[in-house]
């Protein structure tokens, strides 16, 4: 991962990739949740806005709610996730990915 394609805004990452701008959870939100149990996943196909709830997770330290850094439509989910939620706890922050977004302006991604 370059600097220049990826981003850390809150507790999330956002890496510029071929298929689109690829949402995850960092290794630092990780270690405040806790061990994950439950999450609600976005719905490919929808539209959303930044500021917007990305995901919902449930954890054994809280119940948190992601809001997406940057706008777009979801184009890919991690279905993995839906699963086993523990997913989003893996060490390698990299496979903690929640969804893809395309349609996303350019600009909101430099701005992060």
């Amino acid at each position: 991962m370059t600097s220049e394609n990826l981003k850390i805004a809150d507790s999330l990452w956002v890496l510029k990739t071929a298929e689109g701008y690829k949402i995850g959870l960092t290794n630092a939100a990780q270690e405040e949740l806790g061990k994950i149990s439950f999450v609600t996943m976005p719905k490919v196909g929808k539209e959303i806005k930044r500021g917007e709830s990305l995901i919902e997770l449930e954890a054994e330290k809280s119940v948190s709610d992601f809001s997406t850094p940057i706008s777009g439509k979801i184009a890919l989910i991690n279905e993995a996730v839906e699963e086993d939620p523990s997913v989003l706890d893996h060490a390698d922050q990299k496979e903690a990915w929640i969804a893809v977004l395309t349609d996303v302006n350019e600009e909101d991604f430099n701005r992060l």
